[in-house]
């Protein structure tokens, strides 16, 4: 199928000239592509070529002239970038990659545009459209990513367990993407995730936060909570938020589950506003249950003093989250 109405923008013709001149393939791969089939507004593109990235951005850049920003380049990634008419594109090699157990961090080699699709986290982020002239605008879907758009599915193009344990953080995205796009997670992904769930205790907290305010910012935040919750990984990331979850009974006297409690304020929150820092308010609000958990005979659970309590735990929370310690924590 051909998509050359989404590919309209002056700048992906200029890719497509620049490639052959360097005689050398060039497409449009992963977001984009999965947000022009999603019909969702997108300003970043990333091109892979199967040659060298930054070449491609430098002579694009040359046939775009004036109106094309600054070259970026990063030669120990082998990408580039520029900003176009307020469109954000990147440039890379096509690549393949091999993993060691204890770092994310691949050892990468230069591939060919179909080792490049085998690579990416996702079927649904391993589509690509040819900007070259003989079949501009065709759409090269290796592994059906296009039917599980259709059915809301995340599923991994290679076995979860390899994916997964290869780059932990796909975990998180997995789970960010689900809670995004309202989609659910193949139950082998979602099996393998509870199964690779430690591993994430090797990618940075930076990394880790970045995807975890990315499903704060989501439409229903609860969505990814709980899959972060049934998966186990809620329990090694964020631990006293998992502290929220349970109900004691004492004397035929029960108290509410404050894990799902939490979420589902922080979803009514985030029906009202988008302000990350109102939604972060939400989720700790009774961050001090727990530790404040009393049973008083004849007057049943008591939380006395976890408003203070909570006040006080958030700064460290921030802190070990890698959280801004301004106005947004105040």
């Amino acid at each position: 199928m051909k998509y050359s109405k989404a590919l309209s923008a002056p700048f992906f013709k200029a890719v497509g000239e620049a490639a052959a001149q360097l005689n050398t393939p060039a497409y449009v791969i992963g977001g984009f592509v999965r947000d022009i089939l999603l019909e969702r507004p997108s300003k970043d593109v990333d091109f892979v070529v199967a040659g060298s990235g930054i070449e491609l951005a430098k002579k694009t850049a040359e046939i775009l002239g004036k109106k094309a920003g600054k070259v970026s380049y990063f030669k120990n990634f082998g990408t580039a970038a520029f900003r176009y008419e307020g469109w954000e594109l990147e440039f890379v090699g096509a690549r393949k990659e091999s993993y060691q157990r204890n770092s994310r961090n691949p050892i990468v080699e230069d591939g060919t545009l179909e080792e490049d699709q085998f690579r990416r986290d996702f079927t649904i982020n391993a589509m690509a459209f040819s900007v070259n002239e003989e079949d501009f605008g065709t759409l090269i879907d290796p592994f059906g990513g296009v039917q599980h758009l259709e059915r809301k599915v995340i599923k991994t193009p290679l076995n979860p367990d390899e994916t997964f344990s290869d780059d932990p953080l796909r975990m998180m995205r997995a789970i960010r993407f689900a809670s995004q796009l309202g989609f659910k997670i193949e139950d082998k992904c979602f099996q393998a995730i509870a199964r690779n769930k430690e591993r994430i205790n090797i990618v940075s907290q930076e990394r880790i936060t970045t995807e975890l305010n990315k499903i704060m910012e989501s439409p229903q935040p609860s969505v990814g909570f709980k899959i972060l919750f049934n998966t186990g990984l809620l329990a090694i990331i964020f631990p006293e938020v998992q502290a929220l979850h349970g109900v004691d009974e004492k004397d035929g006297i029960r108290h509410k589950d404050n894990f799902y409690h939490t979420i589902q304020v922080v979803d009514n929150v985030a029906r009202e506003s988008d302000y990350l820092w109102l939604r972060w308010a939400a989720l700790l609000h009774d961050i001090a249950k727990p530790p404040t958990k009393r049973f008083i005979k004849g007057l049943g659970w008591t939380f006395h003093g976890h408003e203070d309590r909570g006040a006080r735990m958030v700064p460290k929370i921030f802190r070990k989250l890698k959280l801004p310690m301004d106005t947004k924590m105040k």
